[in-house]
């Protein structure tokens, strides 16, 4: 549904009547269809651009899953599934430990499929935000490799993530990734507006029905813009609630309007609930430690009665067993589930005690929070597993489709006939919103300049376009007013 639409009337419609007049100025109307299709076009045209990147990278990043079992095969499977049962897992985190001479044990993922292996993750300053993490074959302790990772994301699926986001390009290309998410749905939501105005307005039609017509392109229009045109519109109405759904939950956690919806989940009490991990048995033996930084307080060997804790009580499926950071804190064990359904349960251990100290399940968490954990995970394909994937890379290229059209169709609209001859289309005509009724435009502006506060990249870009298109304007007037011309002399 977006870049450039067809501005031109539709030839099976009637010529349009008058615009009636009162006092030479042109009667006020309510309706936003002229506005819609500016909007639409120019927001198309100068947003295609990053909304392609984001389709492309995204694309990329859907089929991470399988590109990192390619890439990482080593580190991620154990070298044969073992006739016996796996080592117990704090010998897999024992042979980790020495295998890594460096950095705090955090976390062990025990491995989630038995041809998996298990993840040991330590925590090293010079590393920043990322971690190390060994890979052990949960059959042998066999040591299957390492690498930098980003909370569990192997250094492909972090590089292709940061490349999705932000370009790599740190504060100025999440400016990129943002400013895209916040139009989409405009540019969505308004070519559907536009194209199914066309399509129930057409008259004399009766072999296709007004739904029939607005969801499949003519295929008997004649060749150039109006073939286009049907393309590009139906095969957005195919797509407008995928698009809608990345834009919405891909604005959840983007820098500015991902502030606001926090603040929005804060003021509704929307929030996760939090795992409280205070409140311990001091645990004995310390946890292991070397080369620089603070000290695990949990005792590795700790880790298989956490973890018999846990299965006990109902923590089951792929988990996160997480060490405690200081004396008087509990282990945690976190599940990480994320295909439907999920499992989203934490609880904290004392494993001295033998007690579960504080739980939070996922069935309690507030319905807002529940509904924005699982659009993060569908934006990611994670969901639905493979199913989810495919439709991710389906949305991906029918946007991309749609995009080529658009802009297919504001070529072929090109004047080409004797001293009209243009590169490309005529813009829709300016000074729409002049002609809107007053209580209309008042409500538009209060409605606009909510979003705008709300999502702010498309608040500043939006103010951005109208003085760009207010200077060119003026520009355009002074330039085709013809100068005045000197009267005659006299008696010339």
């Amino acid at each position: 549904m977006s870049v450039a639409t067809d501005v031109s009337p539709p030839t099976e419609e009637p010529a349009a009547a008058p615009i009636a007049r009162t006092g030479g100025q042109p009667a006020r109307t309510w309706s936003v269809v002229p506005l819609l299709t500016r909007l639409h076009f120019y927001a198309g045209i100068l947003v295609a651009p990053l909304l392609v990147i984001a389709a492309l990278t995204g694309l990329l990043f859907v089929f991470t899953p399988q590109l990192d079992s390619i890439v990482y095969d080593k580190e991620l499977h154990a070298a044969r599934v073992g006739p016996g049962l796996p080592k117990p897992l704090s010998e897999q985190v024992a042979a980790a430990i020495a295998a890594h001479p460096t950095g705090t044990f955090s976390t062990v993922i025990p491995a989630s499929a038995p041809d998996a292996t298990t993840k040991v993750v330590f925590m090293v300053p010079e590393l920043g935000e990322k971690q190390e993490t060994v890979y052990v074959d949960p059959y042998t302790g066999e040591i299957r490799g390492q690498l930098v990772t980003w909370w569990g994301s192997t250094p492909l699926t972090t590089w292709l993530d940061d490349f999705h986001r932000h370009l790599h390009l740190d504060d100025i290309g999440v400016l990129y990734s943002e400013t895209a998410a916040s139009w989409l749905w405009v540019v969505a939501l308004g070519g559907l507006i536009l194209w199914c105005n066309r399509q129930w307005r057409i008259r004399g039609e009766k072999r296709r029905s007004r739904v029939e017509a607005t969801l499949l392109y003519d295929t008997a229009a004649a060749k150039g813009v109006r073939r286009t045109r049907g393309m590009h519109a139906a095969t957005g109405v195919w797509l407008v609630v995928g698009l809608l759904f990345l834009s919405a939950t891909g604005l959840t956690w983007s820098d500015y309007a991902g502030a606001n919806f926090k603040l929005a989940l804060d003021s509704l009490n929307a929030n996760r609930p939090e795992l409280v991990t205070t409140g311990a048995t001091a645990a004995t033996g310390g946890g292991h430690h070397s080369g620089g930084g603070t000290a695990a307080a949990g005792d590795p060997a700790q880790v298989d009665t956490v973890l018999h804790i846990a299965r006990t009580n109902g923590i089951t499926g792929p988990i996160e067993i997480g060490a405690p950071a200081e004396d008087g804190a509990a282990w945690t064990v976190v599940q990480n589930d994320n295909v439907w359904p999920v499992h989203f349960d934490k609880i904290a251990v004392d494993p001295v005690a033998g007690t579960v100290l504080h739980r939070t399940d996922y069935a309690d968490w507030p319905f807002l929070a529940k509904l924005s954990a699982l659009g993060i995970q569908a934006h990611m394909g994670y969901l639905f597993g493979l199913a989810n994937q495919l439709l991710l890379a389906a949305l991906a290229i029918g946007l991309l489709c749609v995009i080529f059209w658009g802009y297919r169709m504001w070529w072929q609209r090109r004047p080409t006939r004797g001293e009209r001859r243009a590169p490309v289309g005529a813009p829709p005509a300016r000074g729409a919103w002049r002609k809107l009724r007053v209580p209309l435009l008042i409500v538009g502006i209060l409605v606009t300049a909510a979003i705008g506060w709300a999502l702010p990249a498309f608040g500043v870009t939006l103010v951005a376009f109208l003085l760009f298109d207010a200077v060119a304007g003026l520009i355009r007037r002074r330039r085709d007013t013809p100068a005045p011309t000197s009267p005659a002399p006299a008696g010339a």
